[in-house]
């Protein structure tokens, strides 16, 4: 029995070590949703880093939520390839929901893993500490460098992994662990916008009927009135999105322009003179954010240039954010999968030893901090445990026997990966 396969008996025969990891993760309350509350996480997370032999790099992103990123440098950097294991630790909030069990005291029922963040994504982020700590034990030093990031924000659109690339940390491949239920995945992407429609005179709700009957004599409108124009003209380009554009793995129409929160008027003795719409966009993984965010503002623009009061009075754009908490906006990069780069490949090889079947590659139906890695240059998946279903659900829950695969899976992939030389033709 050669040294892999001893590690991958270790991994069923430590998986109550699995089991423990998971649960501690779970156990720290770390819901965005307030935010603000890792620090204590991010911690213990340092210091298992730390004593699986790890370098250590903590910062705070916002006061009270840190960063961790764990480098365990290779013994040959320069000529293996690297990669980078990324996970956030921040979960859904909890608000009054009827859980069987306190979501913060994870459990074991079933063959299942209940609590929350055990599908999204404390589940594959202890996974990913499991293996360090197998690694670590077996004593191998591997190649390539091996980066570990535990992330905050990504509930709330805050980027922690945004802000592991402008810290530096790059690698030649990444794997966000999140719920994927074992599929190798791209995605689209989302950015949020406000659309504010703003007059530039103020009248008394008594001067409508001057603005609205023959000979009133009064240019006004009602900014309420204009937007819902506005909400129209997104339908079209909605519409005219879902004939025009596709892309492979999404059902048609997936591109949406949703207008999710309207904010309008002072009170009823005034003619709405103000007016905001908060809209979240959907876009496909051959995309960006700038590319949707010209075309939603010219076709506006365009609609605009044929109403008499809104050519006086333009819609002005604000488009996406780093906290949703923070500024109400965030973007999420898309990230496009290249089926022929060779980690893909490696990959694909070990989910195919592991679970003796075919992996599906897909795209997510939903966003990950991956697009964040792809946007920095780093050929990135989205590869994890737990499923969508069960993500942000009440009694969220993920299968034991789904994380010790996923573990054995992984363990096969980073050493494959990380003793591959640089210069290796795929």
């Amino acid at each position: 029995m050669n040294q892999l396969d001893m590690m991958l008996q270790k991994a069923d025969e430590q998986q109550a070590d699995l089991i423990s990891i998971a649960k501690t993760l779970i156990s720290f309350p770390t819901p965005a949703p307030p935010a603000r509350n890792t620090k204590s996480a991010q911690k213990w997370v340092a210091g298992f880093l730390k004593e699986m032999g790890c370098s250590v790099d903590i910062w705070d992103v916002y006061p009270e939520d840190p960063n961790v990123v764990g480098v365990l440098k290779g013994t040959d950097s320069e000529h293996y390839q690297s990669l980078i294991l990324n996970g956030h630790i921040d979960v859904a909030e909890v608000n009054g929901e009827d859980w069987d069990f306190d979501p913060f005291q994870p459990l074991i029922k079933d063959g299942m893993l209940i609590g929350r963040g055990a599908s999204d994504m404390k589940g594959g982020l202890a996974c990913v500490l499991f293996c360090l700590k197998l690694i670590h034990e077996a004593g191998l030093q591997l190649p390539g460098d091996l980066i570990v990031q535990s992330v905050i924000g990504e509930e709330v659109g805050e980027a922690g992994t945004l802000e592991c690339c402008k810290r530096g940390y790059h690698a030649d491949f990444a794997v966000v662990a999140d719920t994927s239920s074992l599929h190798i995945q791209g995605q689209g992407g989302v950015i949020t916008g406000w659309i504010e429609i703003k007059s530039a005179k103020t009248f008394h709700d008594g001067m409508r009927r001057n603005m609205i009957h023959a000979g009133g004599g009064t240019f006004g409108a009602s900014a309420i009135e204009k937007m819902a124009k506005i909400i129209s003209a997104l339908g079209e380009l909605e519409r005219h999105w879902s004939v025009m554009k596709s892309y492979p793995g999404f059902a048609p129409g997936t591109n949406t322009i949703n207008p999710a929160v309207i904010e309008g008027g002072r009170h009823a003795a005034f003619v709405a003179d103000e007016c905001r719409l908060w809209i979240t966009v959907h876009f496909y993984p051959n995309e960006t954010h700038e590319q949707v965010v010209a075309e939603i503002e010219d076709y506006v623009n365009r609609i605009s240039d044929s109403d008499v009061w809104l050519r006086e009075n333009r819609p002005v754009f604000k488009w996406g954010g780093s906290s949703m908490i923070e500024d109400r906006g965030e973007i999420f990069p898309a990230l496009e999968i290249d089926p022929d780069h060779p980690a893909v490949s490696v990959l694909a090889a070990s989910h195919r030893d592991v679970k003796e079947e075919e992996p599906v590659t897909d795209v997510s139906q939903t966003v990950t901090d991956g697009g964040w890695l792809y946007d920095a240059g780093i050929p990135s998946v989205i590869y994890g445990p737990g499923d969508l279903k069960n993500a942000h659900s009440v009694n969220e829950e993920v299968s034991v026997e789904e994380l010790i695969d996923y573990t054995k899976i992984m363990l096969r992939f980073i050493i494959t990966w990380c003793s591959r030389k640089k210069d290796c033709p795929a």
